[in-house]
């Protein structure tokens, strides 16, 4: 049999496919679905209650399964593996990540759809407990933290210093962030680093001619 012969002969097997058995199906599906369930649970408990999605966090766990299927049908025939790599490649998805942690949750689904539709169980249950523990540790790391935003509504303009004043005495570092003035009414806006939040808006307020002081947090990006 001659070099072309085999060639040939290895070309045609390729598109005749190969079975895969019912139980290897189940397996799989079982095992996608049991890690695509911890991906839902761990979304719920890491991301922030404020920006957290029940579609979104559906969605990638139901991503998972449908990638293993995939993985799955094109592991049994080369032509239908063609067909789905030019199916998917004519596939634009435009919706907009709104937090970085929703880029790794979502990497994380289709991982688990690919691996475990190759069979790779261990790899799947090693890798998920790394990045769970990834997830979780780093987290824990304290990095720094937020400022507090000062609001003060002061009805005399000339009070600004008086303002300045006392937020030096409990902050040392502030910033200014708004200042508006109206009518020889003044609204300002400070950022401000301060572990004597009460007393801070205490003193604020028992200076003449203050009508309104707000001290907020927020969890959102950390500046240095």
């Amino acid at each position: 049999m001659s070099f072309n012969d085999i060639f040939k002969k290895s070309f045609i097997e390729g598109f005749t496919g190969t079975d895969i058995s019912t139980s290897k199906i189940a397996a799989t599906m079982l095992v996608t679905c049991i890690l695509a369930l911890y991906i839902f649970a761990m979304y719920r408990l890491v991301t922030r209650k404020t920006f957290y999605s029940k579609t979104f966090n559906i969605a990638i766990a139901i991503i998972s399964i449908i990638t293993s299927g995939i993985i799955l049908a094109m592991q049994s025939n080369l032509v239908i593996s063609l067909g789905m790599v030019g199916a998917l490649s004519i596939v634009r998805f435009r919706t907009a990540i709104k937090d970085p942690l929703d880029l790794i949750f979502l990497f994380w689904s289709i991982s688990i759809g690919i691996i475990c539709g190759a069979g790779m169980y261990e790899i799947a249950l090693f890798m998920s407990i790394l990045v769970t523990i990834g997830l979780l540790g780093l987290d824990l790391i304290p990095v720094a933290k937020a400022p507090m935003i000062l609001v003060v509504n002061c009805s005399d303009k000339s009070k600004e210093e008086a303002i300045i004043k006392t937020v030096k005495q409990y902050s040392k570092v502030f910033k200014i962030k708004s200042r508006n003035i109206s009518n020889n009414h003044l609204d300002m806006v400070i950022e401000v680093r301060t572990k004597k939040e009460s007393m801070l808006a205490n003193d604020i307020s028992n200076i003449e001619k203050i009508e309104t002081v707000s001290l907020l947090s927020h969890d959102g990006e950390v500046t240095f």
